[in-house]
């Protein structure tokens, strides 16, 4: 364990504040930045031994098992004044024409005046004319996307997003090693000989992102753990960032990568020793590390990425993507299932599928860390075995074992709605919850249930079937042999059979101009258009439609009361035509009302791939 000495810088806009909070002194200068953690050449940190720099040279397994290089400088940060709108470029531009790193970065702030904030990207998509005219004229404010912060709330700003930090700000900035900015504007400040500080308008205009800002910082809820609570608050390529509120004894050993430790507030000891607020310390990778205390603690480590198959297996094509842990797919095709055949050269062609893709990425499968299955039918995913699918009369196949056989690595697999609730819940709408539904409304009605953020089967791995609770007794017919269940009035199917039915009643439908007068070409997209049109028809089918799927939807909110519902499937995608009605239904329904327990619906966001996502997901969590 090294505990680490700051560099101090002294820019403009810096004030007096990191004093005040962590008792850096600059002999009564202003202190700008504070380089906590850094093996840069520009400022590297000081420990008892000499640089943090050279001790990483001589010891390059401290950064992580397989070595590497340090890949984060750690600063906080003191915005006295408006810093400038800038941006840094990614590592491909940086390394061929400053022979630097990229930089991305992240923002945690420590604290805020009222009223406070920052700029991060553009507010809509921009074009790069009318960058450089607003840069002209000294408003490109006016394209920037302004956030009002708060102390504790976090930010990922990538390579490439043009960004400044606001006046009033105290920042904790983990980034890149890298000390690459271009300036595009500085409001006309001069440096202490009076000069025009430079911009770099050329540089910057060929590396920005001038695309609508989209926030990927994915930080998650507060867990318990023994010692204090502690959540995530970002992970990327670069680096994974937690904060731990310490409140008794908290331990964790490094085992694939360094921690850097930076105290935010609080005292207490770290393996006997005692910190401080303000203190900064370096964890060699293989090491272990115990707090005792009180305290706000930013934990940064580095990201060693692990990538997973992940197969959605349907009665026509057999889908699959290669999937880094952070829920980026790399590639993904798809290939006929030929679902006639014998389940052992389905599995055969799953196999050579996942090494073509992950070959087209670079990786043998070696270097995949497992492969999830999602399934129709009824899946025992402990045995690893489908017991039952009317897709494919496949009964109690061990499809588990045959395509570790033929992978040689570790397998899961579960229910192709199961799969696809986990894909939303790793990195869809989904993502900010620890518990969610999602509920699919396609020719069936399926879904999964993610509790404690974990996915819940039920025993046997046989429960979890949302679309086959009763609403209404003696009710229509479903596919199951039961009468009244959600399927049977909240599906594509059901809709469609409901608009066909009240179609036969009313010849001046706008429905029948739609299908071209055929009755069995209407489809659930049609009834929305027409609903659109005013059409009466289509107006009473969807309003029982919502009615009954708003039934089902409160029965689960009631049961489970989850964090959110999430809609997806085909008719989904009607949006707010669906989302609006349904809402107020649901809203009425919900056990106690839905203001001191809240339920989110929500529409799921990642389409086709989610069945991809969540069964790489669930290969994870078997690991």
């Amino acid at each position: 364990m090294l505990k680490l000495n700051p560099v101090l810088k002294d820019y403009i806009w810096g004030g007096r504040k990191l004093k005040d909070i962590f008792g850096r002194d600059n002999g009564g200068k202003l202190i700008s930045e504070s380089w906590e953690v850094s093996v840069h050449a520009d400022g590297p940190s000081m420990y008892s031994g000499g640089t943090l720099a050279d001790y990483i040279t001589n010891n390059p397994q401290s950064v992580s098992a397989r070595g590497g290089e340090f890949p984060v400088l750690i600063k906080y940060i003191d915005a006295a004044q408006n810093l400038s709108v800038q941006v840094h470029p990614n590592d491909e531009y940086a390394k061929r024409v400053e022979g630097d790193n990229g930089k991305t970065e992240m923002w945690y702030i420590v604290k805020a005046d009222e009223g406070a904030g920052i700029y991060c990207g553009f507010k809509r998509d921009t074009g790069k004319e009318e960058f450089l005219q607003k840069v002209q004229d000294g408003t490109v404010e006016e394209l920037l996307n302004f956030i009002p912060v708060h102390e504790g709330d976090c930010f990922l700003i990538e390579a490439g997003t043009v960004h400044a930090i606001g006046a009033g700000c105290v920042i904790c900035e983990v980034q890149q090693s890298s000390n690459v900015t271009y300036r595009v504007y500085d409001y006309n400040r001069r440096d202490a000989a009076g000069n025009l500080r430079p911009l770099h308008i050329e540089k910057a205009s060929d590396v920005i992102n001038f695309r609508e800002f989209a926030d990927n910082t994915g930080s998650g809820a507060f867990e318990t753990v023994e010692g204090g609570k502690i959540r995530l608050l970002t992970d990327c390529k670069y680096f994974t960032c937690h904060e731990l509120l310490l409140g008794g004894e908290y331990s964790e050993t490094c085992e694939n990568s360094f921690a850097a430790l930076n105290v935010i507030e609080g005292s207490g000891t770290i393996n006997g020793e005692s910190f401080k607020c303000g203190d900064s310390f370096f964890i060699p990778c293989g090491e272990s590390f115990t707090l005792c205390g009180n305290g706000k603690i930013i934990i940064t480590g580095r990201h060693e990425t692990k990538y997973y198959a992940g197969i959605d297996l349907g009665g026509t094509f057999i889908k699959c993507g290669i999937v880094s842990d952070r829920g980026k797919i790399l590639i993904k095709d798809k290939i006929p299932t030929g679902k006639e055949r014998p389940y052992d050269e389905i599995a055969q062609d799953m196999a050579e599928l996942v090494r073509t893709l992950a070959a087209k990425v670079g990786l043998s499968t070696e270097k995949l860390d497992g492969a999830g299955i999602g399934s129709p039918g009824f899946i025992n995913s402990e045995r690893g075995i489908i017991v039952y699918s009317n897709n494919f009369d496949w009964h109690d196949v061990p499809l588990v074992a045959s395509l570790e056989s033929k992978l040689d690595m570790p397998v899961s697999i579960t229910n192709d709605a199961n799969a696809a609730a986990l894909g939303e819940n790793f990195c869809g709408a989904g993502k900010a919850y620890r518990s969610m539904v999602l509920v699919t409304l396609g020719t069936g009605v399926g879904g999964g249930i993610i509790l404690d953020g974990k996915l819940y089967e039920g025993g046997y791995s046989a429960g979890a079937e949302i679309g086959h609770e009763v609403i209404r007794v003696d009710g229509e017919k479903c596919t199951c042999g039961r009468k009244g269940c959600l399927e049977a009035y909240a599906s594509a199917t059901a809709l469609i059979r409901r608009a066909k039915r009240a179609m036969s009643k009313n010849p001046d439908s706008k429905l029948w101009e739609l299908c071209g007068g055929d009755i069995n070409g209407i489809d659930g997209k049609m009834i929305f258009d027409a609903l659109g049109c005013g059409d009466k028809t289509a107006k009473r089918v969807i309003k029982d439609y919502v009615k009954y799927l708003a039934a089902g939807i409160v029965n689960i909110a009631n049961v489970f009361r989850p964090e959110a519902i999430l809609l997806g499937g085909g008719i989904s995608a009607a949006g707010d035509a669906l989302m609006i009605p349904l809402y107020k239904e649901f809203e009425s329904g919900v056990f106690g009302g839905n203001e001191s327990a809240p339920v989110k619906l929500k529409l799921a966001t990642l389409g086709n791939d989610a069945g991809i996502c969540g069964a790489a997901r669930l290969a994870m969590e078997k690991r």
